[in-house]
């Protein structure tokens, strides 16, 4: 019952992404606050996911666990901060606005 919780924050935290996402491609919000609305939930995305899978791991839902491990794995070892993402989108959209 848990891990349904889970998985629903995950989608629930995937949808405000997109929908911030897309205000910042339709130009309702700059890139830095777009930023500061996205890097507050990577730290809380990356937790839950890990608690997934290490309840996936207790409960023995192998096939599961193996799904999920991968993504995991990327997760600890290489936790991209989104600043530097936008920041590059940011300078790209400059670049356009002046052509």
């Amino acid at each position: 019952m848990e891990t349904v919780v889970f998985v629903f924050l995950l989608i629930s935290l995937s949808v405000y992404f997109i929908i911030t996402l897309f205000d910042l491609e339709c130009n309702y919000i700059n890139a830095r606050s777009c930023c500061s609305k996205l890097n507050k939930w990577v730290v809380p995305e990356l937790i839950d996911h890990t608690i997934i899978t290490v309840l996936m791991l207790i409960s023995l839902h192998w096939f599961i666990f193996l799904l999920n491990l991968p993504v995991a794995t990327r997760n600890i070892y290489r936790p991209c901060p989104l600043s530097s993402v936008f920041f590059s989108l940011w300078t790209k959209k400059k670049n356009q606005m002046k052509n």
